[in-house]
């Protein structure tokens, strides 16, 4: 392909992740008319439209999503590519992408990864936050901190120990309604949850519990894990933390010997990249911060 078609499939790309040709044009850094005019050129190349345009927006047309998969690869590859060119594989240099949950990357993370840059600050981090497993075999991220063993074949990966979830609620909602003393009780209080059907709802109504786990148990909704956390530490309700995120923010465990269950931590990444010194290095330094923070949780 030459490189003004690549060019233009990767202004196609900009627009189907960001929805708009504003958007999509900061994205790249060009301006509006520069981006409009690829995506004519290459709607001119491929003799079809891409986009639907209406006073409401853009609307991708089939053709537009049969090549969104193949520009998600394609994507991927050129960031790995530059991730790669970005060090030798024994230098302490370059880019590292991580892939992590919401709740991971946000609440332990930071200090696990803060740690590794003090230690080697020519190596720069990107952390990409996603309940999704990313593709490792495709490179969207270099190592992953997975809540479920991987799958994927030709990775690296390692089983770092199991965190504990339980109830949770703040001291506040508690002096204002009281805590519940049984599981049949709970159903009388506000529950945060999830909104749709998610693997963690799924998890949910895979436990024995005296009541149909689903959507309308949430009096409180949000797919946002941090969304959650946040409202049980502003008072809102009842819901289920990791033990040491709960104890790090002072919320009140609830029916601990009722409920619980733990979840699977692993480190994961593609086995190609165990000759990058720089991969290796802080696959072992995840591997040591999690068993840190998960060491934290024992006893709770």
């Amino acid at each position: 392909m030459a490189n003004a078609d690549w060019d233009l499939f990767q202004s196609l790309h900009a627009v189907l992740q960001a929805g708009s040709l504003s958007a999509a044009a900061k994205a790249r850094g060009l301006t509006q008319p520069t981006l409009g005019r690829h995506i004519e050129a290459l709607e001119q190349k491929l003799g079809a439209p891409l986009f639907l345009r209406s006073p409401r927006g853009l609307t991708p047309t089939d053709l537009a999503r049969q090549l969104e998969s193949h520009l998600a690869e394609m994507h991927a590859a050129a960031a790995a590519a530059l991730r790669d060119a970005s060090g030798s594989a024994e230098q302490l240099k370059g880019a590292i992408r991580i892939t992590a949950s919401q709740i991971m990357g946000a609440e332990v993370l930071p200090s696990i990864l803060g740690a590794f840059r003090r230690e080697h600050p020519e190596i720069d981090l990107e952390l990409v936050l996603s309940n999704r497993a990313e593709d490792l075999s495709r490179r969207d991220a270099d190592i992953a901190v997975r809540m479920v063993r991987p799958t994927q074949g030709a990775l690296v990966a390692r089983k770092v120990g199991a965190i504990g979830v339980g109830f949770y609620a703040s001291p506040d909602y508690i002096a204002c309604f009281g805590a519940p003393q049984t599981l049949e009780e709970l159903t009388g209080h506000t529950v945060v949850g999830f909104d749709r059907e998610t693997p963690a709802l799924q998890a949910l109504a895979d436990l024995e519990l005296p009541w149909a786990v689903s959507r309308e148990l949430f009096a409180f909704r949000s797919d946002n894990d941090l969304a959650q956390i946040a409202a049980i530490r502003a008072g809102v309700g009842v819901g289920a933390c990791q033990h040491q995120i709960a104890r790090r923010y002072g919320l009140t465990p609830l029916l601990s010997n009722a409920f619980g269950f733990e979840l699977e931590v692993w480190i994961a990444m593609h086995e190609n990249l165990k000759g990058h010194r720089r991969m290796r290095l802080m696959f072992d330094h995840l591997v040591a911060g999690f068993q840190a923070f998960i060491a934290e949780g024992r006893g709770a």
